[in-house]
Order: structure tokens, then C-alpha cells, then sequence
């Protein structure tokens, strides 16, 4: 598989859409039961209960926004928190061995970061996305190395 062309954008699509899909159901249906809770409880409880549900919706969007976005700079990788913009001379390697929900990224300092945007669970679809992650690392991310006299 070569790689795609520029820019380009992988999110997963099981780890989207449940968390988001959620982020409505949770919502709605706190508030469904702050309207039928009986009557001792009061006002400020029904309301506690429509809060609390928007809390967690609020999570649950967190959930949903990972992605990995390839530009002709280098990578953005966001996941669940943090955002990280990575130049391709500072991404080493990906890998992601099985088993593993996502792919992680070698960086040039010897770290490793986890990019969200590409999951396991999505099959096929995160294979791919790899194997075209995988050749822009190779087409933009190594340095040509000079000739080495033989000894």
C-alpha cells in the first residue's frame, strides 16, 4: 500500500461513534429520570440528576476525539487530552503489535507516544490506516544516509 496523499486525516470509527452515540443516550436519559423520579425528591435533585448525565456526556466526547493527522509539517497526533504536533524527523517508527489497541509512535528522543487515532478494534480499516502511515514514515520520515567507506 503506498501512501495517501496530503493531508490526510485517520480517526477511528468504533471509538467514535460508541462514545458519541452514548453522549446523547446518557444525557437523555438522566433526564428522563429526573422528570420521573418520585415525589420526595426535589427540584435541586431532578436537576443534580440532568447535570451528572452532562458530566459524563462531556467524558464521553473526550472518548470520542482521538485522531491522527499527516500533513506535509508532520503529524498531530490528539488524543483523549493532549494534543502533540510532531515534525517527521521526529517520528522514528510506528508499531503496533497484536493485541494492542493502538499504534504507538518512536520518537527521535527516545520516547514513545500513543496515537489513539488509528484503533485495533476498527480491523481492517486500522490495518490499512497503519500500512499508509507506515509509508509516509518511510517517504517523508528517514534520512537519506551517506554513503559509509568500507572498511
Amino acid at each position: 500500500m503506498g501512501a495517501p496523499s496530503l493531508p490526510a486525516t485517520w480517526r477511528p470509527r468504533r471509538g467514535r461513534v460508541i462514545p458519541h452515540t452514548l453522549a446523547i443516550v446518557v444525557p437523555a436519559v438522566s433526564a428522563t429520570l429526573a422528570v420521573a423520579l418520585p415525589q420526595p425528591f426535589q427540584l435541586g435533585d431532578r436537576i443534580g440528576f440532568v447535570v451528572v448525565g452532562l458530566l459524563i456526556a462531556g467524558g464521553l466526547y473526550f472518548l470520542g476525539h482521538p485522531r491522527l493527522t499527516a500533513d506535509e509539517h508532520g503529524l498531530t497526533v490528539v488524543n483523549v487530552v493532549r494534543r502533540h504536533q510532531l515534525e517527521w524527523a521526529e517520528v522514528v517508527d510506528v508499531t503496533m503489535t497484536r493485541g494492542e489497541p493502538w499504534p504507538t509512535l518512536d520518537l527521535a528522543d527516545g520516547t514513545t507516544l500513543a496515537a489513539m487515532g488509528i484503533q485495533a478494534s476498527d480491523g481492517e480499516r486500522a490495518r490499512t490506516a497503519l500500512a499508509e502511515l507506515e509509508a509516509l514514515l518511510h517517504e517523508r520520515g528517514e534520512a537519506v544516509e551517506p554513503d559509509q567507506p568500507s572498511h
